[in-house]
């Protein structure tokens, strides 16, 4: 039976069960397309980086003797659309039974469903045994819960799977040591050089350009930095424990004008494309930690794996579990358009500028830069969930949205009224001044609240908490905050709603 796989973009996991067979009988086919470049507009190194990743798994399958065809942008074949594509390859292939493995994306998966209802041969559909958890885990886990707590999530995690355990309990006698993970870093203790795969994507970049699709942000076409390989995702995450992991607990949260990475590992966009697993992340991490127990303390471990064991299962779970109508939350109704400095870094706000400029530079920022300096601002000042979700899907390298909307409109929006979330994640310019050296440089004062060359974040912050009164007073993580600021004079808080609704309304000359 001549049968066709398809293979998406982030379905490159070579320990795939398809692979352990060949068979002259099976074509894999992957699409190289505008419909997955142009839905929102993406950052140039993302296009390159999936292209690239995609190109060379192509091609360690034919080196396989596995069947492969391969349609680049800008093939005279291509159609630019999945299931023409396909439609195409099936008629010309004489394909009698189609396959293909659950897409991560709601999106695609509803394609594929519509399009397998319409055909007249046999399809069947595969796990892309990637993730510790199926896709409906979430949905049994938290049924009948009112609240749907990552952390409970995580705690069963670890038991299931057996991981930082002793017998029935955790290991070291905490389940979370996130408040040991909240170091500022201040140039005092070394962070090696960031390993860089110095890939020339030269012909990729060409095609692209030749292609006219519109991205965003820079690239260096002979240097291109992230793994495209499973090989080189393995370089990464050995070069992360040998190197970073010692430090990485520390200063997870920390954030600074002189490091762009920190000791954060760089191997999101490895996973997310599935060039290497979460297990065998996690079991590498776990294998450098028993070796150096003596040198590696396990807060700076168990702050990794809950990244990856907890957050990161949870987030696919929780997207699964609430999409379609997901997307369409906006609990606290905001509607205002995107500062065009997001898509520029021209601002006078230090923090948003180093920020901006090194999601706009590298495709990438960290989770506190994200959910605290960008996402923060946005919340503040009444972003649509629509306009800032856009801009996090296309500017980051590792962004699919199966992680980066739960993340975005749940828990840095709080647009799903507290789903995933227990409270907004906003703060003044305190947190900022507390986790980087952003403020040392900037433009504007950390300590004012509504004079000219007050930190923007301080007037925003409590006119937020101001308008969102009604959604937000009655959260009880919130009852300290609102405390205070029932305690401000009248006349203070005048001033600050004047001076944060003139932020809002002239943005771009902040």
């Amino acid at each position: 039976m001549k049968k066709l796989r398809l293979i998406l973009g982030d379905q490159l996991n070579s320990n795939h069960s398809w692979f352990s067979n060949i068979d002259d009988n099976i074509v894999y086919c992957f699409f190289e397309m505008r419909q997955e470049t142009d839905y929102v507009k993406h950052h140039i190194q993302k296009v390159v980086g999936f292209f690239a990743a995609m190109r060379n798994f192509a091609e360690e399958l034919k080196a396989q003797n596995h069947k492969v065809v391969y349609f680049k942008i800008n093939d005279q074949k291509n159609t630019q659309n999945l299931v023409n594509n396909l439609s195409i390859l099936i008629d010309e292939l004489a394909v009698e039974k189609f396959e293909y493995q659950e897409p991560d994306e709601y999106r695609l998966d509803h394609q594929l469903k519509i399009f397998c209802e319409g055909l007249n041969i046999e399809f069947k559909i595969f796990s892309t045994e990637h993730f510790y958890t199926k896709r409906e885990d979430l949905s049994f886990f938290f049924k009948g819960k009112k609240q749907f707590l990552m952390e409970n999530f995580y705690r069963n995690m670890r038991k299931k799977h057996q991981i930082l355990m002793v017998d029935k309990q955790p290991e070291g006698g905490k389940w979370n040591y996130d408040a040991s993970n909240r170091k500022k870093w201040k140039n005092d203790v070394l962070i090696p050089q960031e390993i860089s795969f110095n890939i020339n994507v030269t012909d990729i970049l060409s095609e692209i350009e030749d292609s006219g699709i519109h991205t965003i942000g820079k690239i260096n076409p002979k240097y291109f930095e992230y793994p495209i390989s499973k090989k080189q995702a393995r370089i990464q995450l050995g070069y992360f424990c040998e190197h970073l992991l010692v430090h990485f607990g520390d200063y997870q949260d920390a954030m600074h004008t002189d490091k762009i990475y920190l000791f954060h590992s760089r191997i999101s966009f490895a996973m997310n494309t599935k060039l290497i697993s979460p297990k065998e992340v996690i079991e590498t991490v776990l294998e450098t930690y028993r070796n150096q127990e003596d040198r590696i303390d396990i807060s700076q471990v168990e702050g990794f794996i809950r990244q990856i064991l907890g957050w990161r299962e949870y987030m696919r779970g929780m997207y699964w579990m609430l999409m379609p109508d997901y997307k369409k939350e906006n609990y606290l109704k905001n509607k205002n358009k995107l500062p065009a400095f997001f898509w520029t870094g021209k601002t006078k706000m230090n923090c948003l500028k180093n920020s901006v400029k090194n999601s706009l530079d590298n495709g990438y920022a960290h989770h506190i830069q994200r959910l605290m300096v960008t996402g923060n601002f946005a919340l503040l000042t009444g972003v649509h969930p629509d306009e800032i979700d856009a801009w996090y899907l296309g500017i980051y390298v590792d962004a699919v949205e199966w992680v980066q909307l739960p993340n975005t409109r749940g828990m840095s929006q709080f647009a799903d009224g507290g789903k995933i979330a227990t409270k907004p994640y906003v703060s003044s310019g305190s947190y900022i001044h507390k986790m980087s050296n952003y403020c040392m440089s900037c433009h504007y004062n950390k300590n004012k609240k509504f004079e000219d060359d007050a930190c923007p974040f301080n007037s925003l912050y409590w006119n937020f908490l101001d308008e969102k009164r009604t959604q937000l007073s009655s959260n009880f993580r919130m009852k300290m905050m609102y405390s205070l600021l029932n305690k401000m004079s009248s006349e203070d808080r005048i001033k600050i709603n004047e001076k944060a609704n003139h932020i809002i309304k002239n943005i771009d000359e902040y």
